[in-house]
């Protein structure tokens, strides 16, 4: 047929030229030469799949807190005190003089500053005489939060004292919270007189004959 006679050579003639240029995109046993997505400076890399799974409670792991120290029968640091065992404790020779705070406060109100006074001139006036200065809350709060707080009180007062021309040395203090109210009672009146701060006065044991 005259058709075929016509589509046969160029069918041939294709095949031939083919053959002789070759495939552009012939495969040649390396990746395709289509182009890859370019790689900029701030891309993420893909996350690593044999590593184990973040987990977010882990990334910042937050210490144990120390515990606060019980401050109950804890006596305060000082340069020139020996041991307390070696001094002879009298609760009763300053007891006039104890100074009263206010509800939740380790302020030294003005009305109080004559006990401070006065227990000073006393120190004053024997150089062998060392003070341990109590400090006690009411029955209101934790237990933690009341020694901290009497802690606070007595601090108060040994540095009153400082001011008045006393040596801190000679100071100690302790604090006992809640635990050694003065007055049993569950009202104000009681909380009024266990807000404390208590001066005991220390001298030390004459040594055995």
């Amino acid at each position: 047929m005259k058709l075929n006679k016509i589509i046969l050579p160029l069918v041939f003639a294709l095949a031939a030229t083919l053959a002789t240029t070759g495939c552009q995109h012939k495969y040649n046993g390396k990746p395709t030469d289509l182009p890859h997505p370019a790689t900029t400076s701030n891309s993420t890399p893909p996350p690593d799949l044999n590593t184990k799974p973040f987990n977010q409670s882990e990334s910042n792991p937050t210490a144990t807190p120390a515990p606060s120290p019980n401050l109950t029968g804890r006596i305060g640091t000082s340069t020139n005190w020996g041991d307390i065992a070696n001094m002879n404790v009298d609760r009763e020779k300053l007891a006039a003089y104890t100074v009263h705070f206010k509800f939740d406060s380790a302020v030294v109100e003005g009305s109080e500053q004559a006990n401070i006074a006065s227990v000073a001139k006393a120190l004053k006036a024997d150089a062998n005489a060392k003070l341990l200065i109590e400090g006690h809350c009411d029955e209101r709060g934790t237990g933690e939060y009341n020694r901290s707080l009497g802690e606070r009180r007595a601090l108060a007062l040994r540095e009153g004292l400082a001011k008045s021309g006393v040596d801190a040395a000679r100071i100690r203090t302790i604090s006992y919270g809640k635990d050694r109210p003065v007055d049993p009672g569950h009202d104000e009146s009681a909380w009024a007189k266990n807000r404390r701060g208590q001066f005991d006065w220390c001298l030390p044991k004459s040594p055995a004959p």
